[in-house]
């Protein structure tokens, strides 16, 4: 007979699990008194959990590595009100031994909500609209470059939209507002559809692909920010006769679209579709960021807790009536 899996999304406290996950995070740490510990973030299709092994770490340590599928056996436990995962045994999990019992590795992948196909199409629709010639052949060539990639990467590790077509989803979302938003404040809509497309794409090279999550070693080194800017560069170099005014903010708008020194921007907005391009992207990261932090609550009621990226209890649900006559 199969073991019983248990998907996070289920986890209770103080209940004893086993399942398969997908390690997006590994740390090798030490106490304050010097007794290692692993660290671990933990994934499936379901939601996320951080973890720890606290005995036989050495041992653990060398059984499974940073974006490897993993069977485990643990106790749900709590800590500052949020649900963690005590691990009592672990190691890789093993297509040829392991799917008999329930592996499959596509269950640990989130993935976008949307279709993947139809995301697409939606997608170049918006590019085929565009109306100046030399943006348009720019956008096309990128993502005609690089349509695998851009379908299928996360939009970042865990901050927002973090799952298979992330990247795509968020984009997408962003460029459908930067149509509505173009009009109201007077900007050259083809120029901020070019920074809502090009401002993450060094993310393809920065992230490995969701199925093994992670930084590449340029990611780590450059960054995404520089990374797309270079690949952008790159292909408008490729262009016959490209303005060279209009490369100037192409790539002004990837340098600056963070918007904050102290967010790793190298550059601060400069012009109004470059601004407008900043708080779009912001908008659309944190309205995912706190649809997930809600749906990934555990708390019982209409609020969530304050362990969230917002550090504030959010309202999940509808107001309690007071019950006052």
């Amino acid at each position: 007979m199969k073991a019983k899996i248990t998907r996070i999304k289920n986890f209770k406290k103080n209940t004893r699990i086993q399942g398969f996950f997908l390690v997006r995070e590994k740390h090798l740490r030490s106490t304050r008194t010097n007794h290692p510990y692993l660290q671990l973030h933990l994934q499936d299709n379901s939601g996320s959990i951080e973890a720890k092994v606290w005995e036989d770490v050495p041992a653990f340590e060398k059984s499974f590595d940073e974006g490897d599928a993993v069977v485990v056996k643990g106790r749900v436990s709590e800590y500052a009100q949020r649900l963690q995962l005590e691990i009592e045994d672990i190691g890789r999990a093993i297509p040829e031994k392991h799917a008999d019992y329930g592996f499959d590795l596509a269950k640990l992948i989130p993935a976008s909500k949307s279709n993947v196909n139809q995301m697409w199409r939606e997608l170049g629709k918006i590019i085929r609209d565009m109306g100046d010639a030399h943006l348009k052949t720019l956008i096309s060539m990128v993502y005609k470059n690089h349509a695998d990639l851009i379908k299928q990467h996360p939009a970042s590790m865990k901050l927002h939209h973090a799952w298979l077509g992330g990247y795509l989803e968020h984009v997408l979302s962003m460029a459908q507002i930067g149509v509505q938003l173009a009009p109201h404040y007077q900007v050259d809509q083809d120029l901020l559809l070019t920074g809502i497309l090009l401002h993450d794409i060094g993310k393809i090279l920065e992230l490995n692909p969701a199925r093994k999550p992670g930084y590449t070693d340029s990611g780590k080194l450059l960054g995404h920010i520089v990374l797309g800017r270079d690949l952008a560069r790159d292909t408008m170099h490729q262009i016959e006769d490209f303005p060279e005014a209009l490369q100037l903010k192409v790539e002004h708008m990837i340098l600056s679209h963070q918007g904050q020194y102290e967010w790793q921007s190298p550059k601060q907005p400069k012009f109004k579709e470059a601004l407008l391009l900043h708080y779009i992207d912001a908008m659309d990261a944190r309205m995912n960021m706190m649809t997930e932090a809600m749906e990934q609550d555990h708390e019982t009621g209409s609020w969530t807790n304050r362990f969230n990226y917002f550090r504030i209890p959010l309202l999940k649900g509808e107001l309690e009536e007071s019950g006052d006559d």
